[in-house]
């Protein structure tokens, strides 16, 4: 049962990982009036980077 969810789990994982190191470890991302611009146009990126390595890969 565990191992058929497991990946969902780990992908959970790094997806609150990257947004810990994106938010709170690169501060100057997050200054500012619009303070998740930054952090959406991270995860669009990555998105981005990701399909196109699946489709190009």
């Amino acid at each position: 049962m565990v191992t058929a969810i497991l990946p969902y789990m780990l992908a959970f994982a790094a997806g609150a990982m990257f947004y810990v190191v994106v938010e709170e470890l690169i501060p100057e991302m997050s200054e500012g009036e619009h303070s998740n611009v930054g952090t959406i146009a991270f995860a669009l990126s990555f998105v981005l980077m990701m399909v196109l390595d699946v489709a190009l890969g």
